[in-house]
């Protein structure tokens, strides 16, 4: 393994652990702290503390649903886990890890929160203006989907290749002119 790739790695791996146990322990503190249906202004009217527990996905969508997110998480850390065995790059390190975080994050509330395996509820308990009341791994995942498209736009692969640099790798075969001579 390359250098390269194992700082990457290390990076992915001390990212994606901060990030799962600040999401563990704020969410941990929020239910301990909070009252539900009582907000707590920590920013004045820009952030709130406002403890709900939402069965569904962001916007409450597919409350009826919660097992389906459990599913779709798994599969989500699995699908990180396979690429993060090519990373060459340490944004998208940052980013895999920022995905897996909050995937798995989420996830633990799923599998072990009531009203039961796989059915759990999601604590949430983050409130801007005008915004749904979130958590540390959405914000982890959104972070994580910005950086996705910015690196795709910058044509960074998970590799830390870029596109101008996979065609110049592989130069186009030498054509010479060919008047027929040598097939004779």
């Amino acid at each position: 393994m390359r250098a390269r790739s194992r700082a990457c790695l290390w990076v992915f791996a001390a990212v994606a652990a901060v990030v799962y146990g600040a999401d563990q322990v704020t969410k941990a503190l929020a239910v301990e702290h909070l009252v539900p249906g009582r907000s707590i202004e920590l920013l004045g009217p820009v952030l709130r503390l406002t403890l709900v527990r939402n069965p569904g996905a962001a916007f409450s969508l597919g409350t009826g649903v919660t097992w389906i997110f459990s599913v779709l998480a798994v599969a989500v850390a699995l699908g990180v886990l396979w690429y993060a065995r090519r990373l060459g790059s340490a944004l998208w390190a940052v980013a895999l890890a920022l995905l897996l975080a909050g995937a798995v994050g989420n996830l633990t509330d799923r599998l072990l929160r009531s009203p039961g395996f796989a059915r759990g509820h999601v604590v949430d308990f983050l409130q801007l203006p005008r915004w749904p009341i979130f958590n540390v791994a959405d914000s982890a995942i959104c972070v994580a989907a910005v950086l996705v498209v910015v690196l795709a736009l910058r044509g960074v692969d998970v590799d830390g290749t870029r596109g101008d640099e996979r065609g110049a790798a592989s130069p186009a075969p030498e054509t010479e002119p060919h008047d027929g001579a040598r097939d004779l």
